[in-house]
């Protein structure tokens, strides 16, 4: 045991503790019990200040040290819980758990149920065979170069299909970027960090912005329920620097909801088909000078996409065809998840209750995720429906199309807005940025 020393001053004795610490001798008043407390003992507190700075720092060491350990036993643990945020060495965090998601979900939403069909279509497109594709005959780009000449018949009194020149030289185009189209349609899970330079810096080179590789400040994505009508957004829309509407629906008189700015129009090629019977292919409801995006329902549709893209003054971009099958896999993995959730029936019934081989994600949906893709910031309105509005807000259509399912979608953008790192098939070198859901 420590020697012990008394000190007198006056009639208060204190009995002060020797102890040795790092080879300093260090006074430790843990004894100091004054034997009169009614005299005072000023004197003898002015030698122990000395002491209270080394206890101070004793303390101080032993905090640190303990924290420490604590810190390390709960990052070995299996519960990260509250230290999982917390620094433990230089630039190291700990970094939240990886997702681990259902293996057979996985594997049905990787499978293309029209995959087979879609590319015999493609075939015989490529071949020229056009007449096999009988639901295409009514197309008004298929009249335009077409004619039956009744002067001139078959052997079998049939009258001659007659094409012009014209329709050769569309004809070529056309092969060359169905060719393309087809041959790059594969699984990519990387495919959303290249949709910069996809589509914003096409859209960017137009307007003559060359060289911006960054995306934009803030994107809003505006779709066409008809709960826009419940809430006045048009300010709040036209207020970001990117303003995304779907399917050409129309502003005007609406404007106070939907707001009035437009700065890239997405479409599915099913709009760019109906256009093409216009003359000179007018699909521009926002302007000429508004960039359009596409995607493709159909291959025959890249015909109407040859013909319309030659007469557009602004882009005319077709999605990329790998960002189009991560579409399908992360719709069709919620679908299913949904299905199996809701009805407990095997993921092999999924494809009666959805119609499978017409199954397909919404407009709204992929529009959605290219703003993810090019944009800082995220908005989306105009997403959701109620039984006190009309499904589209600028038409009087009141049911919801068969081949989407909308509730599915529906739980993609809650993960989106609060766990994106629970969305499937994305690469993890993607980084969510930050999406806000107005209702």
């Amino acid at each position: 045991m420590p020697p012990i020393h008394e000190c007198e001053n006056g009639s208060d004795i204190f009995k002060i503790r020797t102890i040795y610490i790092w080879q300093r001798r260090l006074w430790w008043p843990d004894l100091a019990i004054p034997i009169n407390p009614s005299v005072d003992f000023i004197a003898p507190m002015k030698r122990s200040v000395r002491p209270l700075y080394s206890i101070l720092l004793l303390i101080v060491f032993a905090i640190t040290i303990s924290c420490r350990i604590l810190i390390r036993r709960a990052a070995g643990g299996n519960d990260v819980g509250f230290f999982s945020s917390i620094e433990l060495e230089t630039n190291v965090i700990v970094s939240p758990p990886v997702p681990v998601f259902n293996s057979t979900l996985l594997k049905y939403a990787a499978i293309d149920i029209g995959e087979t069909q879609g590319k015999q279509e493609i075939e015989q497109l490529l071949e020229g065979n056009f007449a096999s594709q009988g639901r295409y005959r009514t197309f008004a780009t298929w009249r335009k170069f077409n004619h039956h000449d009744v002067r001139a018949s078959s052997s079998r009194a049939i009258p001659v299909m007659l094409r012009s020149p014209q329709f050769y030289r569309y004809w070529l185009d056309f092969r060359r970027v169905l060719h393309d189209w087809a041959r790059k349609k594969r699984y990519q899970p990387d495919i959303m960090n290249n949709l910069i330079g996809l589509v914003k810096n096409p859209i960017d080179a137009s307007n003559g912005l060359v060289g911006l590789n960054n995306k934009y400040g803030s994107c809003a994505v505006v779709g066409n329920s008809g709960i826009l009508l419940q809430k006045d957004y048009g300010k709040l829309i036209d207020g970001h620097e990117i303003v995304i509407r779907l399917n050409n629906a129309r502003t005007e008189r609406f404007e106070q909801f939907v707001g009035s700015k437009t700065n890239i129009s997405f479409i599915n090629s099913n709009i760019l088909h109906l256009c093409a019977r216009r003359q000179g292919c007018f699909c521009h409801p926002y302007g000429i000078d508004v960039p359009m995006v596409m995607y493709i329902c159909q291959p025959m549709h890249f015909l109407d996409y040859t013909i319309c893209n030659s007469s557009h003054k602004a882009p005319l971009i077709v999605t990329d065809p790998r960002f189009d099958v991560l579409c399908a896999r992360i719709v069709k993995y919620y679908s299913l998840k949904r299905f199996a959730e809701r009805t407990g029936k095997a993921l092999d019934e999924w494809g009666s209750a959805h119609d499978g081989a017409m199954f397909h994600y919404s407009s709204g949906f992929q529009a959605v995720m290219l703003a993810v893709a090019i944009c800082d910031r995220v908005s989306i309105f105009g997403f959701g429906k109620s039984n006190l509005t009309k499904h589209h807000y600028h038409t009087n259509q009141k049911g919801e199309l068969g081949l989407h399912d909308y509730e599915a979608e529906y739980d993609f953008y809650s993960d989106l807005v609060n766990v994106p790192r629970l969305i499937p098939f994305v690469s993890d070198k993607f980084k969510f940025p930050p999406v806000v859901i107005y209702h």
